[in-house]
């Protein structure tokens, strides 16, 4: 009897992965693909790691490809970005053991700091593009994926989006492919990329992509479904489809799996069979460019938007012109992004506001510093760029501009890409300060681990990598190490090394709130008749603590982790930490 499941994008990648053989997978955590990796653990066939960034995640599986086993490596769109260098050179090497590359768009900004497509950039590497559009196809997807890999030798990208990931649909599973490694052969020409041997792969790479736009009109990636209605189809792709389905059920559509290259032989014998051609494609007009470029008459973001999620209204309002009379949703007040009750990160922001200091900021959850109320962060840029900015900073204008200067990094970015950043300041003799706030994992994608965290994505425990002897590895010579919850140490030591006329790097610790095991001993109480009603315990912008309709405060208990900086804050006894 054939099992079925209700699973997540995700979910069914990780599945897909294990029955296509897969033996190796790498990544490094980014929403929305971080559950691929932790569904893959599931799997003890599989080895699977958390590498400090995509990069390395991409090289690890390359190794994997070399020795002949199929690999893995997952990512979120920017992290694409980081691990560019080794794609585009692996586009000319090929595969040997199947490698498949998730990457996972991000349309509407969810979680990330731009809308890039991935499909821009894999036509750039000239690597192939899959697209699956429900978990079913997520989990059948990735099988076909190694076996274009291996067959055309070639890495594949399987493009995901938010919505594809975290949305779940019924799968059918099977059984996992048991392979042997293939027989590892030296081949120099193939697999050593200097000038002489690239010349010769680039040609190889442009006939391979001629030769899978050939089997891109024949495969089962994709597929023509004429509908009732000839005067209408649409040329879509992925949770795109979904919404074509349920708007538009009669429309004729070329649901197209295979996105790079485009079978041009299949959209021309697709494009006669219909009155009226639209190409339905979130962000760039990427399928809508090269349909046009054909010489084939179509709408797409002349309709239809290049920012943000599709739907199905706007097929119904763009082309059935539905006037569509959507109630307005209920008004609910604004909630902005704030950091938790007990959170390690708002002390150091408190402190660099009294002290009127600006902050160069990174990609993490400590991104809430650049927000009211505290707003001390005035940049953000990618991964690890918080400490070469700053560097840039003093190059261009000198000490005296970045006096009021430092940069602030989480731990896991700093493993990313700032250990890098940070060796540069050294060895190029900055005097900026850089903030290393350590709580202890990858928070802001859901408490992943870390090289200086001790424990795997395996679940292994290993030597903590220290942070504090890296950076004096880097002839650092005043690094301090601060207590996040010794709030008055905090605003001591940042004054002491802001105004040091020579690099210096605080690391202050203090684990975050919401990490699994996380226990508090204590927590706040207002005892209002001491309350003043000067609002200073409200400064920090804890959600624990509200103002009541007499100016006097109270402590919500339930969030209240008891870190007490708000205690640190009020001199007239209105509040008092107490154990529980």
């Amino acid at each position: 009897m054939v099992e079925k499941v209700i699973m997540l994008g995700n979910e069914a990648i990780a599945r897909g992965a294990w029955e296509a053989g897969v033996t190796v997978s790498s990544a490094y955590p980014g929403t929305p693909s971080t559950e691929i990796s932790e569904n893959i653990t599931k799997y003890p066939e599989i080895y699977a790691e958390w590498a400090p960034n995509e990069a390395v995640a991409l090289e690890v599986a390359i190794g994997s490809s070399f020795a002949g086993s199929r690999a893995l490596c997952s990512m979120k769109c920017v992290g694409l970005n980081v691990a560019s260098d080794p794609l585009y050179s692996m586009s000319y090497i090929g595969a040997t053991g199947g490698l498949v590359i998730i990457v996972a768009d991000d349309p509407g900004l969810y979680s990330s700091q731009n809308e890039q497509d991935t499909r821009r950039i894999a036509r750039a590497a000239v690597v192939p593009v899959i697209i699956p559009s429900d978990s079913q196809e997520a989990k059948d997807f990735m099988i076909e994926a190694y076996e274009i890999s291996e067959k055309f030798d070639t890495p594949v990208i399987v493009r995901t989006t938010t919505r594809l990931a975290h949305s779940q649909t019924v799968v059918e599973l099977g059984e996992r492919d048991e392979r042997q490694p293939i027989e590892y052969e030296k081949n120099i020409a193939k697999n050593v990329m200097m000038p002489a041997n690239a010349k010769n792969r680039h040609l190889v790479v442009e006939q391979r992509m001629k030769d899978l736009a050939e089997f891109g009109n024949t495969s089962k990636l994709n597929k023509v479904e004429m509908g009732s209605d000839t005067s209408v189809g649409f040329i879509t792709q992925g949770i795109e489809y979904q919404y074509v389905k349920e708007a538009y059920p009669d429309a004729c559509v070329l649901k197209l799996g295979l996105v790079n290259p485009l079978p041009e032989k299949l959209i021309r014998e697709f494009a006669e069979k219909v009155d009226t051609l639209y190409v339905f494609e979130e962000l760039e007009p990427v399928i809508e460019e090269q349909v046009k470029a054909m010489g084939i008459k179509c709408h797409g973001k002349d309709l239809f938007t290049i920012q943000g999620e599709y739907s199905a209204n706007l097929i119904r309002e763009k082309v059935l012109n539905q006037n569509l009379d959507l109630k307005a949703p209920a008004q609910i007040p604004g909630r902005p992004p704030i950091l938790c009750p007990g959170c390690p990160h708002r002390s150091t922001f408190y402190a660099l506001k009294r002290l009127g200091l600006h902050a160069a900021g990174d990609i993490g959850c400590y991104t809430l510093g650049a927000v009211p109320p505290l707003g001390v962060i005035d940049t953000t840029v990618c991964m690890g760029s918080s400490i070469a900015s700053l560097h840039g900073m003093e190059k261009a204008r000198g000490r005296e501009f970045i006096k009021n200067w430092v940069a602030v990094i989480g731990d896991s970015t700093f493993m990313h890409t700032g250990i890098a950043s940070l060796e540069n300041l050294a060895y190029n003799q900055s005097t900026g300060t850089v903030l290393i706030m350590d709580n202890s994992t990858t928070g802001m994608t859901g408490h992943q681990d870390h090289a200086a965290t001790g424990k795997t994505l395996m679940g292994e425990t290993v030597p903590a990598i220290s942070i504090y002897k890296v950076c004096k590895a880097l002839n650092i010579e005043h690094v301090v190490e601060v207590d996040a919850f010794d709030n008055d140490a905090v605003y001591k030591v940042v004054k002491e090394e802001v105004n040091r006329e020579s690099l210096s790097v605080v690391i202050v610790c203090g684990p975050c709130a919401l990490l699994k095991g996380q226990t508090f001993p204590y927590k706040v109480r207002a005892i209002t008749d001491n309350c003043k009603k000067c609002g200073a315990c409200l400064k920090p912008a804890c959600p624990a603590i509200t103002k009541n309709d007499d100016n006097t405060v109270s402590i919500n208990s339930t969030m209240c982790n008891g870190c007490g900086l708000c205690v640190s804050q009020c001199h007239f006894g209105a509040l008092e930490k107490y154990e529980v």
